[in-house]
């Protein structure tokens, strides 16, 4: 190993762009369970399979109808 490297040329990493991006997310013990089930059948960490499914989502710009309904009366 040399005791000085000279790094006056470097460039940058053309592929740091690329990199995933660590993030913390609370999901449900039930959405869990199920993709690892599917990862598992797949043979993919279950993270992989949920990012995955999430890139799919954003490629297709498909958007969760989130409009609330009002109940009906007498209904529990």
């Amino acid at each position: 190993m040399k005791k000085h490297y000279d790094f006056a040329k470097a460039k940058p990493n053309p592929y740091a762009k690329l990199l995933k991006q660590p993030v913390t997310i609370r999901l449900d013990a039930a959405t869990v369970a199920y993709f690892k089930s599917l990862a598992a059948d797949a043979d993919l960490p279950y993270q992989t399979l949920i990012n995955l499914y999430l890139r799919d989502c954003a490629a297709s710009e498909r958007r969760l109808d989130l409009r609330w309904r009002k109940r009906k009366a007498g209904a529990a």
